[in-house]
């Protein structure tokens, strides 16, 4: 187990080195439960784009969901570097909740934009939001649509990151692209995350480790939504420096 939950942390690093460092800011006994859930929230992510074939890369989604229902059913689990550690912090609800996820990820096999904005909240709720939700829970009491809100909004702002990288790959990444419809979608999330900010008392404080990247993502949407350009210009990179800082203070305060 614990070369599995090494080498859950080393594709964390090497995939999502941001988001190493939140949970490495994290108690220590909160990177255990962090470093599978995101380190298989890696592989799902990057199933869709290994190939260009849709039914090898349904196949892999696949092969995941196939994973959250062995963990969900308590049986034996096959033996694999992420699986393995994630069937010790996931119950059969968790489970599920990453399955929703899984499923959520077909979307990105398709080219097309999403029909409006609301089927875009609905794929970040089911990607991002219950990302968080299965690492908060897994941590501590919290409160589910606290979380799941939180969760959106930073999913928003890594969507808008990935907009540069998702029109390479002929994808169609935002119902609509006009300046003004980019400022009001970082605007709702914006106002997404000031109702989890405000409710923040629902969350309890370990499970608090899994939003501390939340405030990384605040930073992204008031960049968007003063200045939406900065989504197609790829412009929305925070310096190592303030990326550092704004970290240290989340992690000492636990102020999300």
């Amino acid at each position: 187990m614990d070369s599995d939950l090494s080498a859950c942390a080393a594709l964390v690093e090497r995939g999502d080195p941001e988001r190493f460092l939140t949970i490495m800011a994290a108690p220590a006994s909160a990177r255990a439960v962090l470093f599978p859930i995101h380190a298989f929230n890696l592989e799902v992510a990057r199933a869709p784009w290994v190939t260009k074939e849709p039914m090898i890369a349904q196949m892999r989604l696949q092969w995941w969901r196939d994973a959250l229902d062995e963990i969900a059913s308590g049986g034996m689990v096959r033996r694999h570097e992420v699986v393995l550690p994630l069937a010790q912090v996931l119950d059969a609800e968790g489970a599920r909740v990453l399955d929703a996820l899984v499923a959520a990820r077909a979307a990105d096999l398709e080219r097309a934009p999403f029909e409006d904005a609301e089927g875009l909240w609905a794929y970040l709720d089911a990607t991002s939001g219950g990302l968080l939700w299965a690492a908060a829970r897994a941590l501590g009491p919290a409160d589910e649509a606290t979380v799941r809100a939180a969760g959106q909004a930073l999913g928003l702002a890594n969507w808008f990151r990935a907009v540069p990288g998702l029109v390479a790959a002929a994808k169609l990444p935002l119902p609509d692209g006009r300046p003004e419809a980019i400022a009001a979608l970082a605007r709702e999330g914006l106002a997404r995350l000031a109702r989890a900010r405000a409710a923040r008392a629902k969350v309890s404080t370990p499970s608090g480790a899994a939003l501390l990247a939340v405030g990384q993502g605040a930073w992204i949407l008031r960049q968007v939504a003063a200045d939406p350009s900065r989504v197609a210009e790829g412009a929305l990179d925070r310096s190592p420096a303030g990326l550092r800082a704004g970290l240290m203070w989340r992690a000492a305060t636990g102020r999300w």
